[in-house]
């Protein structure tokens, strides 16, 4: 009985990934064709791969529903793109972090004003049961740190999904899946070797070839956090 269930949840998961990729390509798709008189389309489809999971994120866990979400996504990234070229990030005035941060956040809180003025919700039926302030308050207001400590977690998550698909191109399918199995799901050496076909030493060299790159590709991103 316990499997059957394992088996559904595996299958959900999979339903919902199957879900995520087809709203991500059909974002992407739509983003880059209201970039197409652009030269560097390819940098900002880049751009796109490495953020659009955190913003994704942060955008669900402030409220929002997954459409909008991804609204917030596409958005967020077209106005990065438009203010880049008038230089308006100055990395003298705080970091990248930040600023993507706080565009992410006049996104969210426009899906927010979109959906009250679509629905003509009243803003106290965002309300928690405690009477707090709502969630577009907590989010609007930079004084509660609320947006900065959900931002800071998925900023941390984000970076480690983007530096692990940048190294899962760099190195074989067999070494990733052995450092996937030994470093990140934290199966012991024997567990690999019976499951995978594989020697220890073989476990050992994948750990010490993908996690190499790995820590190079994560530094490469935490330069953006400045």
């Amino acid at each position: 009985m316990s499997g059957k269930s394992g088996d559904l949840e595996d299958g959900e998961k999979d339903e919902r990934a199957v879900k995520m990729e087809a709203a991500y390509a059909k974002t992407r798709k739509s983003l880059i064709a209201r970039l197409d008189n652009w030269e560097d389309q390819r940098t900002w489809d880049e751009f796109y791969k490495v953020y659009w999971k955190l913003i994704y994120a942060v955008g669900l866990k402030a409220g929002l529903r997954s459409d909008e979400a991804f609204d917030v996504v596409q958005e967020t990234i077209l106005s990065i793109a438009k203010q880049s070229k008038k230089n308006m990030y100055d990395p003298e005035k705080g970091s990248f972090k930040s600023w993507l941060m706080n565009m992410t956040r006049w996104r969210i809180n426009d899906q927010f004003r979109k959906r009250k003025k679509d629905t003509a919700m009243n803003i106290g039926d965002m309300e928690d049961d405690d009477g707090k302030d709502s969630i577009i308050d907590r989010i609007e207001d930079p004084q509660s740190g609320a947006l900065e400590r959900l931002w800071d977690i998925e900023w941390k998550k984000n970076l480690a999904d983007a530096a692990l698909a940048k190294v899962k191109a760099q190195v074989s399918p067999k070494q990733y899946q052995i450092f996937d199995c030994y470093v990140i799901r934290e199966w012991d050496v024997g567990r690999v070797q019976e499951q995978l076909g594989v020697s220890m030493s073989q476990v050992y060299l994948a750990k010490h070839r993908v996690g190499k790159i790995l820590k190079k590709e994560l530094a490469k991103l935490n330069e953006d956090e400045g």
